[in-house]
């Protein structure tokens, strides 16, 4: 409603001999509403779905940056980007490799609490509420086997997640695509001729240096979740409860008559 509105009061001002310099202005407003509300969509879809889908990421993208620029300093000889002539290929390296273990570090880890994987129903203006949703689904039980050689002396095989499989597609995307968001806002930087976004930390930026990659990550995160696993068979209990709650009490008893006979055949 608020765009036609927009709209209409756009079409409403075009004046003679200024339509180029309006229909510009149009166009540029458009470009960054995709940037801000597609983005700021896609990080409210992952939340809704479980804080881990956005904390992770997120988590994912600072460790590599701030790993990237620490491999850079002590072992950085060979230039990555003319556009950022500090970034080195060691600290891209470097930053992949420790980036993939601190996410299964974080996959590992995160699941424990039912905070991070609990669906959110609904919008609540109470501080981190207490949720509880039983069991997380297949996604976060250890059902993989991975085989060990013998010589280690630990068995032959141990069992991981198949949430830990979907975390290192995220640690890759985040070390070897998310930092060109990174690449951009150095050459946004330099065109407005800006040193750095803030000074909290000397010599590599503030805050908002280590959020220039967030916007590729989370379009990212809601693209893969959206291809891979809301359409996957192994959706968690929860999320489907979640839904169940919604329906009318007649179709609820309608799903239980079915599901009676399901599990009868």
């Amino acid at each position: 409603v608020a765009w036609m509105v927009g709209f209409c009061t756009f079409i409403l001002s075009l004046e003679k001999g200024a339509y180029k310099y309006q229909f510009t202005q149009f166009g540029w407003t458009h470009m960054t509403l995709l940037m801000v509300v597609v983005t700021a969509s896609c990080m409210i879809s992952n939340i809704f779905d479980g804080m881990i889908w956005f904390y992770l990421p997120v988590c994912l993208v600072i460790w590599n940056d701030v790993y990237a620029y620490v491999f850079g300093r002590v072992y950085g000889r060979t230039p990555l980007i003319k556009l950022s002539p500090k970034k080195t290929w060691e600290g891209f390296l470097g930053a992949l490799v420790t980036t993939v273990i601190f996410g299964w570090w974080a996959g590992y880890l995160l699941p424990y609490f039912e905070y991070m994987t609990c669906p959110q129903e609904e919008l609540t203006l109470w501080p981190f509420p207490r949720m509880v949703c039983g069991s997380a689904g297949g996604l976060f039980e250890p059902s993989v086997a991975i085989p060990l050689p013998r010589a280690l002396g630990l068995g032959e095989s141990f069992r991981v997640t198949p949430f830990l499989g979907h975390v290192t597609a995220m640690s890759v995307f985040a070390s070897l695509v998310a930092p060109f968001g990174g690449f951009f806002a150095s050459g946004f930087k330099r065109a407005f001729k800006i040193k750095d976004f803030g000074d909290l930390i000397p010599g590599h930026g503030g805050i908002t240096d280590r959020m220039d990659c967030q916007i590729i990550m989370s379009v990212f995160v809601a693209v893969y979740r959206n291809s891979f696993l809301l359409s996957s068979p192994d959706t968690s209990v929860a999320k489907i409860l979640s839904q169940v709650d919604q329906l009318p009490i007649e179709s609820k008893l309608e799903l239980l008559s079915r599901l009676q006979a399901a599990l009868q055949q």
